[in-house]
């Protein structure tokens, strides 16, 4: 019995000895034991400004010109007199077929023409005996109709036997195939000594390399999502839609020419869901060849009064895009956003924010709504006007989904 009396003093001093502190535990209230504790960030004044909208897209070149040079007439081809791949200028002859037969023609309709020629001059000059005789009535109306009509016959006949001559000259000179246009050729179909017909009569092609065609297409929603953004004044499109395409060869390097966009589709291409838009650049030292690869941008529109923010400040959620901005009160804020494409480092922001808000850009990753803040300026990563008319290669993009 002693042994549990000392055993319950025991206890009740322990418990004695914590009640105190027990008691002072309990005595902060819930708002002091959860009250977060100051976070330090970075942040930068939102700002507006125009900024140029030159979006960019794989392209694919094309001569805008393409000729098949044929053969017009049927004979064996005797010579090819230029070099398969070279540049040739208009006028430039190509093939030469065997002129012998053509020759032969045209001096046959020549000697039929001057037959014909001969019998007229007889044919009217019978006539011009036969009127005075007739008006004398030493021959009769008949005769004068029979001579009138035998020269007019033979002349209809003359000029029968021109058109002829002039056939047979026309097939002569087709014998000497020359390129009708100025651009690069190429392989010969037919090999010297081979007959042409109309079956084979396809000797090569040439094509204009200035001005060429470069093809690039925009997707569905993209053409919607852009019309759309016109309509609400996001997007402002250059007076009287003149935009200007640059061309981004493969190297990365800028093409020295731009061009205009010449045809766009009026039509959706079922199988690749885009519509194809074609631009025209000019070429003269046929650095761009058919069928090339290359990129393209397009340079007009402009985004009014447009807001940017570094990419690192926007961060993703299960409900979408957000920033955390401050609020009135020094603490921290978020704020849900609607972002367009990427332009450099920085984002493009629909709506969410507006031009006068402080907006957090680093020290945001751990924050939480009402957290109170120790502010820092950050240094603005794009001031106002800062390459906005110039945006490096590769510079705007689509935002990431």
């Amino acid at each position: 019995m002693g042994g549990m009396k000392r055993l319950a003093f025991g206890i009740c001093l322990c418990a004695a000895a914590l009640l105190p502190l027990l008691t002072a535990g309990c005595a902060k209230g819930p708002a002091e034991r959860e009250q977060p504790k100051s976070a330090e960030v970075s942040v930068i004044t939102v700002e507006t400004k125009d900024v140029p909208f030159t979006p960019e897209y794989v392209a694919q070149t094309q001569s805008s010109q393409l000729v098949n040079i044929q053969a017009r007439v049927s004979g064996f081809l005797e010579k090819r007199v230029y070099h398969e791949g070279s540049f040739v200028k208009e006028g430039q002859t190509l093939f030469l077929m065997d002129r012998k037969p053509f020759k032969v023609q045209l001096d046959q309709a020549e000697a039929a023409l001057a037959k014909q020629k001969a019998a007229m001059v007889t044919a009217c000059a019978n006539l011009a005996r036969v009127k005075p005789l007739v008006e004398q009535d030493a021959l009769s109306r008949k005769d004068l109709d029979d001579a009138t009509g035998q020269c007019q016959s033979y002349e209809a006949a003359v000029d029968q036997a021109k058109a002829q001559v002039e056939s047979a000259r026309l097939n002569l000179s087709y014998t000497v195939i020359a390129s009708p246009v100025s651009g690069v050729s190429g392989s010969a179909h037919q090999t010297e000594g081979t007959y042409i017909n109309p079956q084979n009569s396809l000797l090569t092609t040439v094509a204009v390399l200035s001005p060429i065609w470069v093809n690039f297409s925009i997707s569905e929603n993209e053409w919607q999502s852009l019309s759309e953004q016109t309509r609400k004044g996001l997007l402002r499109e250059p007076m009287g839609k003149n935009y200007t395409v640059e061309v981004i060869l493969v190297d990365g390097s800028i093409f020295p020419h731009t061009g205009r966009i010449t045809f766009a589709d009026y039509s959706f291409n079922p199988q690749t869901g885009t519509f194809l838009i074609r631009a025209s650049v000019d070429n003269p030292k046929g650095v761009l060849r058919p069928n090339q690869y290359v990129r393209v941008r397009v340079k007009g529109a402009i985004r009014p009064n447009a807001v940017l923010v570094p990419q690192r400040a926007v961060q993703q959620g299960p409900k979408g895009h957000f920033v955390w901005v401050v609020d009135r009160e020094g603490k921290a804020e978020s704020r849900p956003v609607t972002v367009g494409e990427w332009i450099g480092d920085e984002w493009l922001v629909f709506d969410g924010i507006k031009a006068g808000e402080r907006l957090i850009v680093d020290g945001g990753l751990l924050l939480q709504p009402g957290v109170p803040l120790t502010i820092r300026q950050a240094a603005q990563a794009n001031p106002p006007g800062a390459d906005a008319k110039n945006p490096p290669a590769g510079a705007f993009k689509k935002k990431t989904p």
